[in-house]
Formats: C-alpha cells, structure tokens, sequence
C-alpha cells in the first residue's frame, strides 16, 4: 500500500538518499557506486559533487581514485559525461547505447561522419591508444595523423561514438581533466549480467540514490523506454516502496527509507556544484526549484548550471568562486533575503569547500 507523504518529507528523504544531508561515510568509490553516476561534464564541479557525499574528503582522494580506476567518466545516457564506478560502465552502457546512438545518427550525418569513418576511427583507437593514455587533444592527433579529420564537432562526436561502443572512457588525470584510454585496458574483464538483471539493479540503484523519485524521472534520467522503465521497477518487487504526494506516485528502494526512518529535514544550508544531481537527476524539478528562479540557475537557457544554494531541501541561491581568491572562497547570491541562520550555516558550507579543494 502507497504511503502518503509531504512534500517536505520528499525533499528530507532526497537528501538522505543523494548523500547531501548526512553525507556518506564510505570511500569516494563507495559514494559513486551508491549514486550510479554523478554528472560530469564539468570536471572541477563533478569532483565537488562527489566530495560533499563523502564525509571528510578532499579533492586529491577524488583524483586517486580516478587514477586508480575505480572511478571513471563517460557517457552512459544523455548524451552527458558522468562519473560511475568502473564496473557499471559496460551494462550500463549494454542498455543505453542502441537508443543513445540512433539519436545521433543525423548528428553523424550532418558533420559527414558515415559509418565507414567511424569504423575506421575505431580501428585507429584500438591500435594507437592500446597501452597508453593520451590527452584529448593527443587522442585528435592521433586521429589526425590517420587522415581522419576531427574539425568543428567532428572529433567531439568521434569520441562519443566510441564511447558508446564501450571502447573508450576518461580515465587518469590529465592536467584538469582526464586521458582518454581503452575501457578493456583500464577496466578488468567482467561477466555482464543478463539484460533483466541489468534493468532490474538500474531502477533499485536509481530509486536508492535518487528517490524519491517518480516512473518517468527514471526514464527521463536513463532515457529507457517507458515499457523497459516499468518491466525495470515491477522486477524490483518489494525492494521498492511507493509514496503519493498529491495522487503523483514517487518511488524509494525500502531499504534507503527503512534507514531514514524517524529522521527530520535539516535545516543546515548546502553548497552544491553547478550540474548537481540533486536537481538535474530529475525531470521534474519544482520540488526543489521554484519556477519562478528557474533562469537564475541557467542564466539566458545557456546550457550552463550554476553551482546551488540549497536549504531545508530548497535551492534558496547560486554561489561563485571570489575573484581572484588563493583560498577557493566562494560567495553566495541569495534569491531572497537570507537569515542570519542561513549566513552561518553557509559559511560553513563555504569552509567545507574549500577545505575539500585544498587538501
């Protein structure tokens, strides 16, 4: 039988499942594998997103265990980079590439990419980037010296085409970013489970991570079918547990409730990266984000997700890195008057970010 719920309780439950509000205390590893992926496609905002779920750690924890090979970052759905633990790439990827890649297909076409360059792109890489890792710009030379022109959007959309193929990820560092390598080079061979195996563990660690969250959030997240979505959470039985709030269902793993049981929201103030999960892992978002400050957070539609203020499970602001500051300051710009309570709890919010940034 569904629970009834409030809106306050979703956003408690949000933030105990997305590891904002208590933070996690496992590894940096531990905290990707719980939230399956983390958006990245900013690097320094990404390592943030895993670090403020991991109490106590610091930025250079996030880079080893990237150097290491236990985080890596590709494109799982979306057509958008993220972080996941190395040995989700390749089941995720055995779900979502065939839609990911039919939706590029008139990209492909239009930049002249035909299925015989990509191809033979994906030779070149297989042999020119076996055992080593290059730099972006070092992976477009390559190609390069191959007669394989990568101008305008081309080697972009040549990287994620092989991406999509599970051939390639980010792996080591690489400057302020990361090196291109061969996922079979850098990841251990693995069985894959079967294709409803896959599913079902993709809707549990979604709704784990994610939930309260609703059928078609899900969908909107992995970009699956609605009929896979539903196959996906009708397989996970009693694992999942349905809320209502309004006659809207919203789903949770049991076990990530039976934990938040008795809990109350807190009232600390959180300074989350720009492309944070905790609003972009939804489709609807006005739980989070009032309407009204929807443009504040994307100035001008850009594409570009400010870094978020958040407080009592709301986004109240945006923050900024201070001018110039060797300290990785940072300063708020609240949508409203904020209290003297929510000064406070943001500069603690601000000490813990720097602290991360600098250790």
């Amino acid at each position: 039988m569904a629970i009834e719920v409030s809106a306050r309780e979703i956003l408690r439950l949000r933030e105990a499942t997305q590891r904002i509000d208590p933070a996690g205390t496992g590894t940096v590893a531990e905290t990707v594998r719980h939230l399956l992926a983390i958006q990245a496609q900013d690097f320094a905002n990404a390592l943030w997103a895993v670090g403020l779920r991991t109490k106590h750690s610091a930025r250079s924890e996030v880079l080893a265990s990237l150097e290491s090979g236990e985080v890596v970052r590709t494109l799982p759905m979306r057509g958008t980079l993220h972080f996941v633990a190395a040995e989700d790439l390749r089941w995720m990827l055995a779900l979502t590439s065939a839609r990911s890649l039919q939706a590029a297909k008139t990209r492909f076409e239009n930049l002249g990419l035909d299925a015989a360059t990509l191809e033979r792109a994906a030779a070149v890489t297989r042999t020119g980037l076996a055992g080593v890792a290059l730099s972006r710009d070092e992976f477009m030379k390559l190609l390069a010296t191959h007669g394989i022109s990568t101008e305008g959007q081309r080697g972009y959309h040549i990287i994620y085409y092989l991406t999509q193929l599970s051939l390639v990820c980010w792996g080591p560092p690489s400057g302020t970013q990361q090196a291109l390598v061969l996922v079979d080079d850098w990841i251990p061979a693995q069985k894959l489970p079967s294709r409803d195996e896959s599913l079902a563990g993709f809707a549990l660690r979604y709704f784990a991570s994610h939930g309260p969250a609703t059928e078609r959030d899900f969908a909107w997240w992995t970009k699956l079918t609605l009929a896979d979505v539903r196959e996906a959470m009708a397989s996970c039985g009693d694992a999942l547990t349905e809320l209502t709030r309004g006659g809207t269902s919203h789903w949770i793993a049991t076990t990530e409730l039976d934990a938040a049981a008795g809990g109350k929201l807190s009232t600390a103030v959180h300074a989350l990266p720009g492309f944070d999960e905790y609003l972009l892992g939804y489709q609807d978002r006005l739980l989070q984000l009032a309407a009204e400050h929807s443009q504040r957070i994307v100035p001008g539609n850009n594409g570009i997700f400010l870094p978020l203020i958040t407080a009592k499970g709301r986004v109240i602001g945006t923050w900024r890195r201070t001018a110039k500051s060797k300290t990785n300051a940072i300063e708020p710009e609240h949508f409203e008057q904020a209290t003297a309570a929510e000064h406070t709890s943001f500069a603690k919010a601000a000490k813990a970010y720097s602290r991360f940034t600098q250790g």
